[in-house]
């Protein structure tokens, strides 16, 4: 065996897994993780503006997650696993801090550093969590702890809609301060009632339909799982939960995102000849839809209905052109062409509004509705490469996971790539690899490699 094949043999083994471990592994209480503290730190900072006193200081307490992550990172001094991300994970950031010494229209001093520490917060995951060790059960514990806040939001959000007067907390002062009070953020349901979408343990309208998206994905990665009946029944009955809020919100990109991933999942299964987990998730799944579709319709009135037919009854290719498709189109034809290596760092986005320099011509806010835009602004084509190059390795990582028949965590790495390619998918409609959901992200990515490589090295 050559060289570049014993190479390559080493770099699988770090991100494969060896036989399944017993199923009692899956219920084991993990010992205490810097993974879990953070996680809980996150549902914590999220369940704190919910409380008028604290909402006050909602800036703040956004920063600190992503600070979190920043002490994280310089906190867990030792050498992690070679991630294949991390190489353009560092590209990335050698990006940014070119764009910042070097690029002339610089939004301010202060934007452009707010801006590179935004991009490390949001990859530190990658390096911090790569740190730890991680066994099967702490993975599994992390993805429990997500879907057990996720599905409470979405159960939230679900009595929102029926009791608003005595589950609607809180809402954003940037939402209730801005272009009509927030009316565009409302819906009328079959009753006649106006409300905001439903919000679930957030301060954000709509906000719960995020909640029911991990509510609907991982719920059926535990009920596809070999474990305790129970806790696949939960998983089970998390599905509708999570879709009603999908549908109520009005979201129709995480609709579509939540189909994708549902869709790639069933494609994995099919490659992995797992036919009887395929059979019951396409069999339960078109039960549930169909359950839980004649439940939303029939709360949310013909508004909600019109809204998701819209995504049948007109043309696909104009519905996404007329969505988001228009913001790639501008960026492909007008912002690339104008602005090759970048426009500037901070010259979009949150830390435009905080800390950018909003009088100087030259350093005028432009304007980024998607994540492809954002990149361009911040670094070019370069920038646009090595991120994307980022998120093709995670994909790569996970798949690599899948592939290995030997491995316990083979179902939940079907999930997680259907998780990735589903982020990937919104980056035409959002930027979510600048915001929290992001760093979760690399986190779910990093501590998903991390325990398998973890078993591989102590054999267990």
């Amino acid at each position: 065996m050559n060289s570049k094949a014993v190479k390559h043999q080493e770099e699988y083994s770090r991100l494969t897994y060896s036989p399944v471990a017993s199923s009692s592994v899956r219920f084991q209480i993990p010992k205490f993780s810097w993974l879990h503290a953070f996680i809980v730190s996150q549902f914590i900072f999220q369940v704190s503006l919910l409380i008028p006193a604290i909402a006050e200081f909602r800036t703040l307490v956004r920063i600190a997650v992503f600070g979190l992550s920043l002490a994280f990172l310089w906190g867990i001094p030792k050498t992690g696993l070679k991630h294949p991300a991390k190489p353009w994970a560092i590209a990335v950031m050698c990006i940014m801090m070119l764009q910042f010494f070097w690029h002339p229209y610089l939004s301010s001093i202060p934007a452009g550093a707010a801006q590179c520490l935004m991009y490390l917060a949001i990859l530190a995951p990658l390096f911090w969590v790569s740190r730890l060790d991680l066994k099967e059960r702490d993975f599994l514990w992390l993805v429990y702890l997500l879907w057990g806040f996720h599905v409470l939001s979405s159960i939230v959000g679900v009595l929102q809609v029926y009791y608003p007067e005595i589950f609607q907390f809180a809402i954003s002062s940037n939402i209730e301060e801005g272009a009509f009070g927030g009316e565009h953020l409302k819906i009328v349901i079959a009753n006649g009632l106006i409300l905001y979408r439903p919000t679930g343990l957030t301060d954000l309208p709509g906000g719960a339909a995020t909640s029911g998206f991990y509510a609907l994905l991982l719920g059926t990665g535990i009920a596809l799982q070999q474990g305790h009946l129970i806790f696949r029944l939960l998983g089970v009955i998390s599905v509708p939960i999570g879709l009603f809020c999908i549908y109520l919100s009005q979201i129709r990109s995480i609709f579509i995102l939540a189909l994708v991933c549902l869709a790639v999942t069933a494609l994995i299964l099919l490659q992995l000849k797992r036919l009887w987990h395929l059979t019951a998730m396409i069999g339960a799944g078109i039960l549930i839809a169909i359950a839980t579709t004649t439940w939303a319709m029939s709360v949310g009135g013909s508004v909600t209905s019109e809204r998701f037919l819209s995504l049948i009854t007109e043309p696909p290719d104009a519905v996404l052109y007329q969505n988001r498709g228009i913001f790639l189109e501008e960026t492909i034809t007008k912002i690339i062409p104008q602005y090759p290596l970048g426009a500037g760092l901070a010259r979009w986005g949150m830390m435009n509004n905080y800390f950018g320099n909003q009088l100087n011509p030259l350093t005028q806010p432009i304007w980024a509705e998607i994540q492809w835009t954002g990149w361009v602004l911040d670094g070019g084509i370069p920038l646009v490469i090595a991120y994307s190059g980022a998120l093709i390795a995670a994909c790569v990582a996970v798949w690599r996971i899948i592939s290995d028949r030997r491995s316990s965590l083979q179902l939940w790495g079907a999930i997680i790539l259907a998780h990735n390619i589903g982020a990937i998918a919104i980056t035409f409609n959002y930027v979510p690899f600048m915001s929290q959901t992001g760093m979760d992200f690399w986190l779910i990515n990093s501590a998903l490699c991390v325990s398998a490589a973890t078993h591989i090295k102590h054999g267990k």
